[in-house]
């Protein structure tokens, strides 16, 4: 394995350590004083910047030979995950605004998911990302994390929890 590589994977493993600690001891603790839906919110507006994947199809800031399956993949999932994220906050918190966010939360995660993949099958090496490298070594493990706290709000709550308990918490407790 080449050593740019090893680098490559060493620093998203220790984006993926920090962000679980900022994520553990300050983001969940504000969300889950939250209701449900104001909760996802903070989640969505995050997951709204994904429009940034783009970059992997601009010319100068990719490498030419930038394997082209990887770089449509994530660039055309990522604004589509942006678009999802954006509909699911303006529907929220409606029965209609957590279907949106169910679908935006299984799409963006099966989204990183074919990146990496995409990256592995196309033999992409981390140099080949030119400026875009702070995407998969910084943004995509906070992504991922907030995937799974998203998944964690979703799945902690009943339909009947949305509609009409704005008081309920995602921490079980009631204001």
């Amino acid at each position: 394995m080449p050593q740019q590589m090893i680098l490559f994977f060493v620093s998203i493993a220790f984006s993926l350590v920090v962000w679980g600690v900022v994520t553990t001891r300050y983001i969940w603790p504000e969300l889950s004083a939250r209701p449900p839906a104001d909760a996802l919110k903070p989640i969505l507006v995050l997951h709204s910047f994904r429009f940034i994947g783009l970059s992997f199809m601009v010319p100068g800031v990719v490498a030419p030979d930038l394997p082209s399956g990887f770089a449509h993949g994530a660039a055309y999932g990522d604004i589509v995950a942006a678009a999802l994220a954006l509909i699911s906050l303006l529907l929220l918190p409606s029965a209609a605004g957590v279907a949106a966010t169910w679908i935006f939360s299984i799409f963006g995660t099966a989204d990183l998911l074919n990146a990496f993949y995409q990256a592995n099958r196309g033999g992409l090496l981390a140099g080949q990302l030119g400026a875009a490298f702070f995407l998969p070594t910084l943004i995509v493990p906070l992504l991922m994390i907030t995937h799974v706290v998203g998944f964690r709000i979703l799945l902690k709550y009943r339909r009947e929890s949305w509609a009409g308990q704005s008081s309920v918490r995602v921490d079980g407790l009631t204001n």
